[in-house]
């Protein structure tokens, strides 16, 4: 089973935010997940950003890969 860490679209038209999930790489982007570890919202003016660092931390040392956006989004709060 390939593990990502990875975003989850939430919110309405035009006004997204995202959940920062752990799922299986087979699963849809707003499918089914394994655990939520944090949230994203790049509207607000700087985005906002909440993340369970122990959860993260965790899940990156069992070996769940986090994409792109989610590495970048990780190294900006001194997860990675």
């Amino acid at each position: 089973m390939a593990v990502k860490i990875r975003l989850r679209r939430m919110g309405a038209k035009k006004a997204p935010f995202y959940r920062i999930v752990v799922a299986d790489s087979r699963y849809p982007r707003d499918g089914r997940f394994i655990e939520e570890i944090g949230h994203y919202n790049p509207l607000d003016n700087p985005a906002s950003v909440k993340i369970d660092e122990e959860k993260a931390k965790q899940w990156i040392q069992n070996g769940a890969q986090p994409t792109d956006t989610v590495r970048d989004i990780l190294k900006k709060n001194g997860i990675l």
